[in-house]
Order: C-alpha cells, then sequence, then structure tokens
C-alpha cells in the first residue's frame, strides 16, 4: 500500500463565498442561516472567515424548501428531527 493511500485527507471546508457560487443564495441570507441557527459552522480561519462542512448544502436545499411554509422556529425543530441536534438561535425571532 503506498503512503498516499494511508493518508486521511482532511474534510473539506467551505467558505461562505463558495456557498454562496453554488447554491445560488446571498452572502447574507447564509449569514442569516447561521446566526438563526439553522445552519452551523464547523470552524474559523485565522482570518475570522467561518467555515461550513459538506452537509450544509443538504441543509441548505431542506431549507430552502421549508422556509416558504414554515418559520425560523419551525424549521429549526425539523431540521433538528432530520439532521440531529441544532443550535439554538442566539437572536430570538426571525426578522423578516
Amino acid at each position: 500500500m503506498s503512503v498516499v493511500a494511508r493518508v486521511k485527507l482532511p474534510p473539506k471546508r467551505y467558505k461562505i463565498g463558495e456557498l454562496v457560487a453554488f447554491t445560488g443564495l446571498t452572502r447574507q441570507t447564509i449569514h442569516n442561516y447561521t446566526r438563526w441557527g439553522l445552519i452551523d459552522e464547523v470552524a474559523w480561519t485565522d482570518g475570522g472567515h467561518r467555515l461550513y462542512d459538506e452537509g450544509v448544502f443538504e441543509k441548505l436545499a431542506r431549507i430552502v424548501e421549508l422556509r416558504e411554509m414554515h418559520g425560523v422556529d419551525e424549521m429549526r425543530g425539523i431540521l433538528a428531527a432530520e439532521f440531529g441536534s441544532v443550535e439554538s438561535c442566539e437572536s430570538g425571532q426571525f426578522e423578516g
């Protein structure tokens, strides 16, 4: 077995700009979803940028489906049931 085959690659982390490019959502929308506790960053860069894992894409797709018929609190509960625990929102209610 080669050395490369034995090396476990670190998981890919995505900056918010990459999420914008891949999803078509705005930077502000993704920031709001993070602030409201619908998605979670998994790490921060040394420069203070949020980093998200690959699972965020599935969550964002589900949020887009849910947002037409549900408020933030309802979406948080649905996402927790479907994806596991979602951190509670620090900022309170949805504003908009």
